[in-house]
């Protein structure tokens, strides 16, 4: 630990103490050259003794601090005091989303996509940088009060090797999000990113992580292995749409997976839109447990590789020896462990029992229920409904049902009573788009504002409501439903300037107000009366658009001069 008041580098005061970690102690400090609060992160136990770890942590946190993005937090310093390696970052005074999903659970889907939008968008940056994260979790993420989100810890994430499962600390956390083929030894690629991104989405959607163990080995055989649960079957309110984009990221086959988390991006910014509400589940192109062994060298991997060679010649000798005997044993470990395992769980397939579904659920409270439904070695999955004959939380029916035979840890649905979640839809023409959208969103009605524009004779103020999707008197769900506010943007229009009315001044004057250049003309016309407006290079009617040009040809009339 370092002390209160302690200088590092000469430079960051340290405040206090705002959090410790298996890899590193991370401190509140004041840069008394920048004057500004900074996040000061020394690494700490076996990580700042490996000389390896040190040098590479270096060049990775260095490459690191080239990012930046709204969503990345920014890296500012790294260096070495004392023997104490440290890096230097943006303080973010926030929370990290783990905290946040142990506090709240399962988050609205509203709030989850929005999260998902924010993160796809950074770590996108960071590849166009040629930057893998390589440790996307929520303790890595974190949420401010606003709900803008930053992802931290590029540097260590990084540096750390990913493969090594029987490391503790950061990889019985890491490893809830471990993407199959770092599991099996393989590289990183973009796409670990992706998966990880995938089984972040889950958790946000669900409350818990899909795969679970009481080790590492145990949780990534799952990630090689078992098919994701389905989060429409845990919650029946989520669309197949959002559904499908896990499916997408976590994807055991990498083939099978989004080609980039732009693309993500894109799926994720459009997966509310109605028109795919109702869209059918993702069917994998290529084979899910047919993974390749034989890793690709993607560009991303390439440029590490890069870096790697301005390493000294001796140095890259020395780590060669020592990757070949780590990697040698560890394999040997693991593949031990793996078929251990994998034995294990084949002599248990055939040993699960059948199990009754409980006969007294109905009547009983949701939690009452789903605990007897646990005690019985089965999934409670919930279904909500409205029903004015039955009290709120009460247990009206189950599927399947009361006295069904199935197999031990098979999802049973118990639909529960719960309060009217629909609301009538007013007429929101004319009123402010902003305070409409703020009332319905807060419902968890999401809302598509599409702007239409309208000119001053339209007498339509900025930004009301013209029209909805959604008739009035109708009656909408809270939670997962659409409704589409078109509002007015206004707009300035070219007026007639040849209709008489108009002098060069009171052109000038429109161009002056619209900040666009006026050229003025003369075109010798005897058809007009000397300075008449004949005519304009914009149609009456275009939209005015500043910084462009706009020429008016005034009349002049030729005079002949008698000679006497």
């Amino acid at each position: 630990m370092i002390d209160k008041g302690e200088l590092i580098d000469n430079r960051y005061k340290i405040i206090r103490s705002i959090g410790e970690g298996g890899m590193a102690n991370v401190y509140l400090a004041w840069d008394t050259i920048l004057e500004r609060e900074v996040a000061v992160k020394v690494l700490r136990g076996d990580l700042a003794e490996d000389e390896k770890f040190i040098r590479r942590f270096q060049r990775e946190a260095n490459a690191a601090s080239s990012l930046r993005h709204p969503n990345i937090v920014e890296m500012y310093d790294v260096g070495e005091d004392n023997g104490k390696y440290f890096i230097v970052m943006e303080y973010v005074d926030g929370k990290t989303l783990k905290s946040l999903i142990k506090k709240r659970g399962a988050l609205n889907l509203n709030e989850a996509i929005d999260i998902m939008l924010q993160l796809t968008s950074g770590i996108a940056c960071a590849h166009d940088s040629y930057i893998i994260h390589r440790d996307i979790k929520p303790q890595n993420v974190m949420i401010l009060e606003d709900g803008r989100v930053k992802i931290t810890d590029f540097g260590i994430a990084m540096a750390l090797n990913s493969n090594e499962l029987t490391q503790t600390n950061s990889v019985m956390g890491s490893v809830h999000y471990l993407p199959p083929e770092q599991a099996s030894g393989s590289g990183s690629t973009i796409k670990s990113d992706i998966y990880s991104l995938g089984i972040l989405m889950f958790e946000l959607l669900t409350g818990t992580v899909p795969f679970k163990g009481d080790n590492a080995v145990e949780i990534a055989i799952k990630h090689m292995k078992d098919p994701i649960p389905s989060v429409c079957k845990i919650n029946p309110s989520i669309p197949q749409s959002v559904e499908n984009i896990i499916l997408n990221a976590s994807a055991k086959n990498p083939k099978n997976r989004y080609d980039s988390v732009a693309e993500m991006y894109e799926d994720l910014r459009t997966c509310l839109d109605p028109d795919r509400v109702n869209e059918k589940r993702v069917v994998y192109k290529f084979p899910e447990h047919n993974l390749e062994n034989t890793k690709t060298i993607s560009k991303l991997e390439s440029r590490e590789i890069k870096n790697k060679a301005l390493e000294t010649e001796s140095d890259t000798k020395n780590d060669k020896k020592l990757n070949s005997a780590l990697m040698i044993a560890g394999a040997v470990c693991i593949v031990i462990v793996l078929v251990g395992l994998i034995f294990i769980w084949i002599l248990s397939i055939d040993k699960s029992k059948d199990v009754y579904v409980p006969n007294d659920l109905v009547g009983l409270t949701e939690e009452g229920a789903c605990k007897k439904l646990e005690n019985a070695g089965l999934i409670c999955s919930v279904d909500y409904v409205y029903d004015p004959d039955y009290e709120e939380n009460v247990v009206i029916k189950t599927s399947p049902k009361a006295d069904t035979k199935i197999k031990a840890g098979n999802p049973v649905t118990i639909t529960v009573t719960s309060f009217d979640d629909t609301i009538e839809v007013e007429d929101y023409t004319d009123k402010k788009l902003d305070v409409v959208k703020a009332e319905l969103e807060e419902l968890g009605i999401r809302v598509v504002a599409t702007p239409k524009k309208v000119t001053k004779d339209d007498k339509k103020e900025e930004r009301t409501i013209l029209s909805q999707s959604v008739e009035p008197g109708k009656r909408l769900q809270k939670s997962n439903s659409v409704i589409e506010l078109v509002y007015a943007t206004l707009i300035t229009v070219y007026p007639d300037f040849t209709d008489g009315t108009y002098t060069r001044d009171l052109i000038q004057q429109f161009c002056d107000d619209n900040d666009i250049t006026c050229v003025f003309k003369e075109e010798e016309d005897n058809h007009f009366e000397e300075g008449d407006i004949i005519l304009q290079s914009r149609n009456v009617g275009d939209e005015v658009k500043a910084k462009t040009t706009l020429t008016i040809t005034i009349a002049t009339n030729s005079k002949d001069s008698d000679v006497g």
